[in-house]
């Protein structure tokens, strides 16, 4: 039996992370916030590419489009701010 499309993505405990544009900020600090178990591989191995191995694991990664377009495929995996430059 499948699982229920809905589990988890109920009340104010739903999260999509939101992705500063490209002038907001020039590196991002990303959260690995859920588990990529129970997700598609490809979701696995974009959390993968973009370093985040581990859950609770925060990384610094620069603001462009490519790595962008990945977080996007995975925003509810994660958490994301602009870094504090260092």
């Amino acid at each position: 039996m499948g699982r229920n499309p809905v589990v988890g993505r109920q009340g104010p405990a739903h999260h999509a992370a939101v992705i500063p544009a490209e002038n907001v900020a020039s590196t991002l600090e990303v959260k690995q916030i859920r588990s990529g178990i129970g997700h598609a591989a490809t979701m696995r191995r974009t959390l993968e590419a973009l370093g985040l191995r581990h859950h609770q694991q925060t990384v610094r990664l620069p603001n462009n489009a490519s790595v962008r377009g990945m977080l996007y495929k995975v925003r509810h995996l994660i958490e994301v701010s602009p870094a504090g430059e260092a």
